[in-house]
């Protein structure tokens, strides 16, 4: 299974969103994270209730962003969720989802996701990307103090391409987050494969 999990950005689909998730779930990323985050809890929900039914039907994890109560509504028991939400939930919340993230910026912030049950985390922004534009990239020794700091999977994310991949995998990154080239790339199962070809990596998903 791929250690290469997408996060969507629909504002970036040059073409129908949901045949963008289709292309991609039949591609088999390790996961596909519904971000979307911008949308208003009740729009999040329909957009989250068909990208679930589409990832169900190519067996590809689909992890909802930032709005427990729509996971909680459709029954998905994955879900990806900003530090502040995080903290807010209770242990009962915590402990339905048997797949939970938490996008980390520190080592602090990876121990405190530890330690409030996650099962995997984010980190970043790695390098330099157009989505944090003016923001330098925190760099392969960030990661790695973070992949040191905790025994949860860690996942890089920020800028994080084939050519780089070898160096994020070599920190000590479970997998790695892409967004921009797995919405826009011509042909997902060769934009995917490419990650895999890098490196004999058997790193498993977030299943």
């Amino acid at each position: 299974m791929s250690n290469v999990l997408v996060i969507t950005n629909r504002k970036l689909c040059k073409e129908d969103f949901f045949g963008r998730i289709e292309a991609l779930a039949a591609a088999g990323p390790g996961g596909i994270i519904l971000r979307e985050k911008d949308l208003p809890e009740a729009e999040y929900l329909e957009l989250a209730r068909q990208t679930a039914e589409i990832c169900d039907r190519y067996q590809t994890p689909c992890v909802l962003h930032s709005f427990p109560g729509a996971a909680l509504e459709l029954g998905v028991k994955r879900l990806h969720l900003p530090f502040p939400i995080l903290r807010n939930l209770s242990p009962d919340e915590r402990a339905y989802f048997t797949v939970l993230g938490a996008s980390c910026h520190s080592a602090e912030d990876a121990r405190e996701a530890e330690a409030l049950g996650c099962t995997y985390i984010t980190a970043g922004h790695v390098f330099d990307t157009d989505c944090k534009k003016g923001l330098p990239g925190r760099g392969l020794e960030f990661l790695k103090q973070v992949c040191e700091s905790v025994k949860t999977p860690v996942y890089a994310i920020g800028g994080i391409a084939p050519e780089n991949y070898k160096e994020v995998m070599a920190a000590g990154a479970a997998g790695v987050c892409v967004m921009s080239g797995a919405m826009v790339c011509e042909a997902p199962g060769r934009y995917l494969s490419a990650f895999s070809e890098k490196t004999a990596n058997t790193q498993k998903g977030i299943r």
